[in-house]
């Protein structure tokens, strides 16, 4: 049967100061109200069964997204005692699901952009399943067409088109982030995608793959899913998952696998709409911007010879005054307000870690 993973366990600091230990990034309601992650789930709405969709995250986040996403049952959040990057994240829904059904393929979604249009999105992940059911030794990737030449993602490069099946590719290797004339040359070629770091496989495709590039990996995870349906489940997940190798899946499965004969790596094109809410500049690119450029995204504002600035607030009662200020990021909640230039804006996690460690978090 079909399942799908909604992976949403990143804190994202970038985006402090409202993403903070309590409201992680996925779960700002930034969106009219709604949060990234419940736009992810309405992503999967009518496509994939409710009762075999699965998150993933921080264990820590559990009762947010309960309240958040109350038809989401304990059994369907398997939450992480804490963050092993991918590989972890996508290996435990694939062991656990394996116990139950040995032929499952599993999507593996992200709670980290913005997709549209999402009957699109919905065609093309179709198509991956499709591949993932006929071809079972197939691990499938899917690929966003370059918007522009960007450093910050990974790329796949796409090989012969794979017979049959709609804007489906072989994939012939990973890079990840590039420099900027390498993205540059990559864009030109017309031959990359960006790595949107979506998935569909087989979970026993999959777990064949940890367990013969990372064996140490594989074992802790039958260890956990060995010990899922007993009382030792808790305590065996705190004791194993901890300790398994922190690594992305990229790096571990994706990299050796398209080098693998045992196993073959195809990518579906995804030329839609994708926007990976990462940094305030990235949310910015989603709000309306006035005659001078400025961008208000909740909250109040009165600015005056002011231009290129964006503002955000979580407060309602609060009103955000400026003048002769250019190119800013002003981000206000009841207890911090942060303030950087535009080209700064990808410092913020070192900002988060200062304060950290002056003991200034609340």
């Amino acid at each position: 049967m079909r399942y799908a993973t909604i992976i949403a366990g990143g804190s994202g600091t970038r985006l402090w100061p409202m993403s903070r230990a309590d409201l992680p990034k996925q779960l700002i309601p930034l969106f009219s109200g709604r949060s990234l992650l419940e736009i992810a789930v309405d992503r999967l709405q009518g496509f994939i069964p409710p009762e075999r969709q699965i998150l993933c995250t921080g264990e820590k986040y559990r009762r947010q997204i309960r309240r958040v996403l109350p038809e989401f049952a304990d059994e369907r959040i398997l939450g992480e005692p804490e963050g092993r990057d991918t590989l972890a994240a996508v290996g435990l829904p694939a062991a656990v699901a394996m116990r139950e059904d040995a032929d499952a393929i599993i999507g593996v979604f992200t709670a980290d952009h913005l997709i549209e249009p999402v009957e699109q999105f919905q065609r093309r992940v179709e198509v991956g399943y499709e591949l993932a059911e006929k071809h079972p030794n197939t691990l499938v990737t899917f690929g966003i067409e370059p918007a522009y030449a960007a450093t910050g993602f990974g790329y796949v490069e796409l090989g012969r088109p794979l017979e049959g099946f709609d804007q489906a590719y072989r994939a012939v290797r990973f890079v990840e982030k590039p420099d900027a004339r390498t993205a540059e040359q990559y864009v030109a070629s017309g031959r990359y995608a960006w790595n949107s770091g979506m998935f569909v496989w087989r979970a026993a495709t999959l777990l064949d793959c940890i367990e013969r590039y990372k064996p140490e990996v594989h074992a802790g995870l039958m260890q956990i899913a060995a010990a899922w349906a007993t009382p030792e489940r808790r305590h065996v997940l705190e004791q194993v998952y901890p300790r398994l190798e922190k690594i992305s899946v990229d790096f571990a499965v994706m990299e050796p696998a398209s080098a693998d004969e045992a196993v073959a790596v195809a990518t579906v094109a995804m030329p839609l709409q994708w926007l990976d809410v990462g940094s305030w500049t990235a949310y910015g690119e989603i709000l309306a911007a006035d005659a001078e450029g400025n961008r208000l995204g909740g909250g109040r504002a009165v600015l005056l010879d002011s231009a290129n600035n964006l503002l955000v607030s979580e407060d309602p009662g609060h009103l955000v005054a400026a003048v002769g200020i250019e190119d800013l990021v002003v981000v206000h909640t009841p207890r911090v307000t942060m303030i950087c230039r535009r080209d700064q804006a990808q410092r913020i996690k070192e900002l988060y870690q200062a304060v950290e460690q002056r003991g200034e978090l609340q």
